[in-house]
């Protein structure tokens, strides 16, 4: 017999959204109760090891597997003679082809150096390293080309999410028309993610359905592209990711899923593969190099009559994956005449992934290095310049703007930062051997969310469960949601146990795009009301809960067409060393305009680490290829150089507020913003130090002496 316990009552509490909570999750990880995908144990697991090629493009010859076999522990070796057949014929959630990439040892083909061409199956982590390193692969090589340059012949324009070309007005006559034009070029490296977590996955087959613990920035995600690569229903798949120690957008479905469910299948056998942190480097993607040229054309006083932006990415010989690079003036500055480009540029390298500010970060660089350099021209200050060409609509859409604060987010930083005692002239503040300047640059970044699901529990002693699978890579998710929850439930947070990373829990979006807490509110939201209706009624709860359910499809499918996006206004002051070229940024200053803060203490985290990620990017991440073998040289933390402690000085964030019309959840998201124009910020104050323009990142200390003896000799 089923008895019913009636719910205890308690008045409705303060709002818990927008006041600053610790991480619900902290205790656990700073303790090492949080177990990561590489910590979860399974009775008789094995490890394996993948092996990458040595050439850039070819095709495997042979593969001598006997040897590796006869080594101690090894159990299996998986390559393109043995390995399960995969499908990579579907389409993705995105609405995409997959990168092939992912579907691992499918044929003798080597399209990159780096690529999986086998994977060594043992007892031991151990055991799998060294039969790996044992293998031996001959090849038949062939000759590759991974040189990047933006006047490449056989570049082409390639839609994606975005469309590769858009305008309107007449460019030419605008240009001619202009009292002041500005033409030049900028380029941005091939940059890398590496979260603190490398990617690791364990795959178990039991009773015909898939289970995989792994580290990923969305289990349904990663749960249907698995379903769809082994030809399994939807619900033959399961995935848990618990605790993720950072993503960035390279934490989707990678070869080791894939590696670890085919060893999986053929041992009868729980697998893990994990990635070492120098295989990362080929297999977890990376943001492509850019080559852009921005032509501004001006009246005198800094109003546009003509802005063209054109970028070039590169992308592998497999996949077409384009960073659009030139997208980020489509919303941010008006123009009579307003052309874009963004091609891409086929090459023997590993595929390119989105990476924090997908396209904006390096975009960003170019057209506020750009917009600087007019304002010095017009002889016009560099805000100023901006408020001057402030659109009223979308510039290309003509839709109205879903809230645009970004004057505001100037106006706020101007004050704080000091900005109106700034001498506009360059090369004139000098402490010792130091040179000071300061410099300024806009920020946005695309506002959206995606259709998800959500249940929420309520339970006789008065607590509440919430299932979604949401991602948490460090952002601070877990918690921004339960607040949203508790809200809704007018319930304490304390009442609130939010549960995410588990893909039968149902569909829903990636922790990606700035729109994971977004599209995971439109969810969550109206489940909760539902429940918190019911119970005002004074309704039972079963011992098994009461439990309301939501799908957002149809109250996103209601939302009016409207330019959505973040804003942001970023202020740097450096000192550079004039005798060695050397670069430090003393203070970074950043506010923000992103919608409705869940979390007060978690937001301004994100954005500073975004900012950080902008001095990185400004002053040092470059991933070098070498032309003759087709890898990188220095693939690891050692010869890849990242911002370290000593590189980041004072770096406040902050916002404005930002309500958004017609949106009745008016989150917009962090996690990108951040990053959007701080490398502009840099290399503005770096000219406003020295007079000298800086359009290659990262600004070495090398081409800052070089600059300045061109400077000087002219």
């Amino acid at each position: 017999m089923t008895t019913t316990v009636p719910v205890r009552t308690q008045a409705r509490v303060a709002g818990a959204v927008g006041t600053a909570h610790t991480r619900v999750e902290g205790r656990d990880k700073v303790t090492g109760a949080a177990r990561y995908a590489g910590d979860i144990p399974f009775a008789e697991l094995a490890h394996g090891s993948l092996v990458l090629s040595t050439i850039a493009r070819g095709r495997i010859r042979s593969l001598d597997d006997a040897a590796v076999l006869a080594m101690p522990g090894v159990l299996a070796v998986l390559h393109h003679d043995n390995a399960p057949r995969v499908r990579t014929d579907y389409t993705s959630i995105m609405g995409t082809k997959p990168d092939p990439s992912s579907a691992a040892f499918q044929n003798d083909r080597v399209p990159h150096e780096g690529w999986p061409v086998a994977l060594v199956v043992a007892e031991t982590p151990e055991q799998a390293r060294a039969g790996a390193e044992a293998l031996v692969v001959e090849y038949e090589q062939e000759p590759h080309d991974t040189a990047f340059a933006g006047d490449r012949p056989d570049s082409y324009a390639q839609d994606d999410f975005l469309p590769a070309t858009t305008g309107k007005g007449d460019l030419a006559a605008a240009l001619a028309a202009s009292s002041v034009v500005v033409d030049a070029e900028y380029t941005t490296p091939e940059e890398h993610h590496n979260p603190m977590e490398p990617h690791a996955a364990a795959a178990h087959w039991v009773e015909g359905r898939l289970d995989v613990v792994d580290s990923n920035q969305g289990a349904a995600w990663a749960a249907t592209d698995l379903a769809s690569l082994f030809s399994l229903d939807p619900g033959a798949v399961r995935v848990r990711s618990e605790h993720v120690g950072g993503g960035f957008g390279s934490k989707l479905v990678r070869v080791h899923q894939v590696a670890a469910a085919m060893a999986a299948r053929t041992l009868g056998r729980p697998v893990r593969v994990a990635m070492t942190r120098r295989q990362m480097f080929t297999l977890a993607g990376h943001r492509s190099p850019t080559a852009q040229r921005v032509r501004l054309g001006a009246d005198p006083d800094g109003r546009l009559r003509a802005l063209e932006h054109r970028s070039v990415s590169q992308t592998s010989a497999v996949y077409e994956f384009v960073e659009p690079a030139a997208a980020a003036g489509r919303v941010l500055y008006d123009a009579d005449a307003h052309h874009t480009s963004i091609r891409i540029v086929r090459l023997d390298v590993p595929t390119p992934t989105s990476m924090r500010a997908p396209g904006s970060a390096p975009g960003s660089f170019a057209l506020e290095s750009a917009l600087d350099e007019l304002a010095e021209r017009c002889g016009v200050d560099p805000i100023a310049l901006r408020v001057r060409n402030e659109p009223g609509t979308g510039p290309l859409s003509g839709l109205p703007f879903a809230g645009r604060k970004l004057i505001a987010c100037f106006e706020e930083g101007a004050r704080r930062f000091g900005w109106a005692d700034r001498d506009p002239r360059p090369g004139l503040r000098r402490e010792g051997r130091w040179l000071l300047g300061t410099g300024t640059a806009a920020s946005t970044f695309h506002a959206f969310a995606v259709p998800s699901t959500a249940a929420v529990t309520a339970w006789a002693d008065g607590t509440f469960t919430v299932r979604i699978a949401a991602s948490d890579i460090g952002t601070g998710a877990r918690t921004a949601l339960t607040l949203i929850a508790a809200d809704a439930l007018a319930v304490a947070p304390e009442r609130v146990d939010v549960r995410i990373g588990d893909s039968d829990f149902g569909p829903a979006w990636v922790a990606g795009g700035s729109a994971g807490t977004s599209s995971w509110a439109w969810a969550i939201t109206p489940a909760a009301e539902e429940l918190r209706e019911r119970l005002a009624l004074g309704l039972d709860i079963p011992p098994e809960g009461l439990t309301v359910r939501s799908d957002s499809a149809q109250a996103l499918g209601g939302l009016a067409p409207a330019e959505r996006h973040s804003y942001g206004a970023q202020f740097a002051e450096v000192a550079v060393d004039t005798a060695t070229g050397e670069v430090r940024v003393r203070r970074m200053l950043g506010v923000f305009a992103a919608g409705r803060i869940v979390n007060p203490l978690t937001a301004r985290s994100q954005l500073i680490g975004g900012m950080t990620w902008g001095i990185s990017m400004a002053l040092h991440e470059e991933a070098v290829r070498d032309q003759a073998s087709g890898g990188l040289v220095g693939a690891d933390l050692a010869g890849y150089h990242i911002a370290a402690n000593a590189d980041v000085d004072r770096v406040e964030a902050d916002w404005v507020d930002d309500p958004t019309p017609g949106d009745p959840i008016g989150i917009k998201g962090v996690g990108e913003i951040g990053i959007v124009g701080a490398a502009a910020a840099v290399a503005n104050a770096v000219w406003h130090a020295t007079g000298v323009r800086q359009r290659q990142l990262p600004i070495r200390p090398d081409r800052v002496l070089a600059g300045s003896q061109e400077h000087r000799s002219a």
